[in-house]
């Protein structure tokens, strides 16, 4: 069981309530596994060290505004996850063009029909859907963000953006884009 899973609630809480020396134990104990985690995330390990430290640093200044401790575990992974994709797109935009393999710049486009199709569907979705399935899915946000921009339970933002994507697959299914 990892040191994360371990983790009592009532320190998570007095870390959310300014405790210091709570903080610095939950920061002590959420390291090494997220430093694991970003070993097989990151595509080396100096960016796993700044995801970590990013991560840790978010911690520190954002644990007051934690809503749910039961995702305190999720948001941290999600934070490495973000800056693990964050440095590999920097990466990639400082290499010279000249620099990438051929086969990695031929993109196949999206065809145009299906591009129209999912634009219309996904406007079509009821606007509670539809909101949580841009901020999540096409901005990145991720589940807290996207409830405290809605003023929502990370909860209800999970439930409806789980509802929006079975709509919109249903829909791409009945326009027979793929099959089930």
């Amino acid at each position: 069981m990892s040191a994360l899973a371990r983790i009592d609630n009532g320190l998570i809480e007095a870390a959310r309530g300014g405790d210091a020396a709570a903080l610095d134990r939950l920061l002590s104990a959420s390291q090494p596994d997220l430093m694991r985690f970003a070993r097989r995330t990151c595509t080396n390990a100096e960016d796993a060290e700044d995801a970590v430290q990013t991560a840790l640093w978010q911690l520190h200044r954002r644990i007051g505004t934690l809503r749910v401790i039961a995702a305190f575990t999720s948001w941290l992974f999600r934070i490495v996850e973000r800056e693990c994709r964050r440095l590999l797109g920097l990466q990639r935009s400082a290499l010279p063009i000249d620099a990438v393999p051929e086969a990695a710049l031929a993109v196949e486009p999206i065809p145009s029909g299906l591009r129209r199709d999912l634009g219309a569907m996904i406007a079509a979705l009821p606007e509670a859907y539809r909101t949580v399935l841009v901020l999540r899915d096409i901005e990145e946000l991720s589940a807290p963000e996207a409830a405290a921009q809605l003023d929502l339970s990370v909860e209800a933002v999970k439930s409806r953006l789980r509802r929006a994507r079975e709509m919109l697959r249903e829909r791409l299914l009945d326009a027979g884009y793929w099959s089930s």
